[in-house]
Formats: structure tokens, C-alpha cells, sequence
């Protein structure tokens, strides 16, 4: 190990950390993970955990997290298996996610030049095709049936929730009477549902709605918390992951013990939209993401939107 290679933080340093700063305990284990060696990071899970409150195993936990962004799968490591299996048995959150990193995944972290967030009808349109506008879609909007389930919406909005984003994300479910034809989930159809996100006064902008896909929704989860909002602190990577992860399983409605493949499979499945539009409920300012899925059997729809803002 070199002098400048970031060290393991005492137990004492550790307890503390997990108490009053765990954003400062996660990023503790993304630097251990981008500075050791992976020979030196299994040693570290020699001792299998004895509680998911030890701060110990909560870092731990975090690094399994951070490996597998990394690409370090779990499975055929005997001591990474038996640890993860332990914190699974013990009910850590952080157990969940997969063991290995998923193709859906693939942008998870990565920066791409001159593509940041999207602030402007123009840039949503350059990146993304846009859905044109049918009547048929505006008339199968008015026709939706909203379903209330607060603890699906909470899941689905956690990575802004968890990245103190600046309003509390809207969170809405409907079915309908009939399936939707893939060319009338658009915006017509959107503004047809009671969404606070799109009511009132439209501004200059307008509001587009443009052809997207699960993985596009599921980075934009993982960056919510990863990076925080602009008043709240960055969650790191393995939380991040998480977040994402159950963001997704709430927006497509899939139960926790659904396979991660399959899951996948299922949201290669549904139809994905990404929407913004110029109303008073979005800041215009650092941030807003809005989303739409469609689920395959086109009767099913999930709408997430979220802002943020450094006023």
C-alpha cells in the first residue's frame, strides 16, 4: 500500500461516521475501491458480520456495492459470495442489487462530454425522437384510472427523495379500460391524465414528450442520489445503485423478488417516455426529469416527475 493510498478509517472513525455522516462512510468506500488493489479489498471480508448496524459491515456492504459498479462481480469469489450472502441473511439493503453489474446498467457513472441535463425543448429534441401528438391519445388519457399506492410512489421517488431534491417528486399510477396503441403514449395522452406536473398555465416552452428507454430512466435515478441535489449531499455509488434499482421495480410495478433479468427483460418490454414541459410546477432551473412507462400489456402507466433548484 503507498503513503497516499486512502486508508481504512479506524472502528472508532467508522462508528462515528455511520451515526452522523454515512455520506462521508460511502465515499470513504468509493475511494477504497478506486485505490486498492482487488487482492487487498478481499481481505477485508475475511470476518463475516455479525449485525447490519455494525459500521464495519455497513462499509463493507458500501464496497460491495462500489466492486460491482466497478465490474468486480461477486459470484465465483468465495469471500465476497459468503459476505454478501451473510448481509442478505441479516437484511442490509444493500444486499439486494445485483451481484454483478447488468448490461441495463451500462451508465451508471459515465460522463459524457457536452451531454448533461437536459434544460430545453431543443436539447430533448436533439437527444431523444419526439412522439408527435394524436387525438386517440388525448381521449385515452381522459379515460384513465388513477391508482393510489403510497408506498409503490415512495420507492419510485427515492433517489430524489434521498438526493434532497428541491420539491417532492410526483409520483402517479393509472390503468386503463383499453390498450393503448405504442404512437398515442405521447404527450396528448399525458396531459390528459390529473398530473400537477402538467397543470396550469404552459409557458413559451411548451411540453414534448420523446421515445426513450429503461435504461435511460434508471441512470437518471442513479444520478439523482449519486450526485444529490444542489442542497442535499451526494449518496456515492452504492446507494446510488440501490436507489435506481428500486426506482425502477416501482415504476414497472414488479415485486422485490422478481430476478433482476427478468425484470430487465420486462422493462425492454414496456414503452418508455422522457417529457418536459414549461409549467409553474418545474423550476427551470438545475434540474427536472420527467418519465412515463407503459407497461406491456399497454394499460398500465407510471409517471414520475422531479425539479430541483439552488434558489
Amino acid at each position: 500500500m503507498s503513503d497516499n493510498q486512502v486508508k481504512l478509517p479506524e472502528p472508532a472513525e467508522l462508528k462515528r461516521l455511520a451515526a452522523s455522516r454515512p455520506d462521508q462512510l460511502r465515499e470513504i468506500a468509493a475511494e477504497l475501491v478506486k485505490g486498492w488493489r482487488l487482492v487487498e479489498l478481499e481481505l477485508l471480508f475475511a470476518e463475516l458480520p455479525r449485525s447490519a448496524d455494525d459500521p464495519e459491515a455497513e462499509l463493507r456492504a458500501c464496497l460491495l456495492g462500489e466492486m460491482a459498479l466497478m465490474g468486480v462481480s461477486w459470484h465465483g469469489r468465495p469471500g465476497l459470495e459468503a459476505y454478501a450472502a451473510r448481509l442478505r441473511d441479516l437484511g442490509h439493503p444493500l444486499a439486494w442489487p445485483p451481484g454483478e453489474r447488468l448490461d441495463l446498467e451500462h451508465r451508471f457513472g459515465v460522463r459524457v462530454r457536452g451531454a448533461g441535463s437536459v434544460k430545453s425543448a431543443g436539447q430533448l429534441r436533439t437527444r431523444f425522437p419526439e412522439i408527435p401528438a394524436t387525438k386517440e391519445g388525448a381521449a385515452a388519457g381522459r379515460t384513465a384510472q388513477e391508482e393510489r399506492d403510497a408506498d409503490r410512489a415512495r420507492e419510485a421517488a427515492g433517489a430524489f427523495t434521498a438526493g434532497d431534491w428541491a420539491r417532492e417528486p410526483e409520483v402517479r399510477f393509472f390503468t386503463l379500460p383499453e390498450p393503448l396503441a405504442d404512437d398515442d403514449f405521447g404527450m396528448a395522452f399525458l396531459q390528459g391524465l390529473p398530473l400537477d406536473c402538467l397543470a396550469g398555465e404552459m409557458g413559451r416552452g411548451g411540453a414534448l414528450a420523446c421515445l426513450t428507454g429503461a435504461d435511460d430512466v434508471a441512470n437518471e435515478l442513479y444520478a439523482a442520489s449519486f450526485d444529490g441535489g444542489v442542497s442535499g449531499r451526494p449518496q456515492y455509488g452504492a446507494y446510488a445503485r440501490l436507489y435506481a434499482w428500486r426506482g425502477l421495480y416501482a415504476l414497472l410495478g414488479l415485486p422485490a423478488g422478481t430476478p433482476f433479468l427478468d425484470a430487465a427483460r420486462y422493462a425492454t418490454d414496456c414503452r418508455w417516455l422522457r417529457f418536459m414541459a414549461f409549467t409553474r410546477w418545474f423550476h427551470h432551473d438545475t434540474a427536472d426529469v420527467g418519465f412515463a412507462v407503459l407497461d406491456p400489456s399497454r394499460t398500465r402507466v407510471a409517471v414520475l416527475a422531479a425539479t430541483d433548484t439552488d434558489d
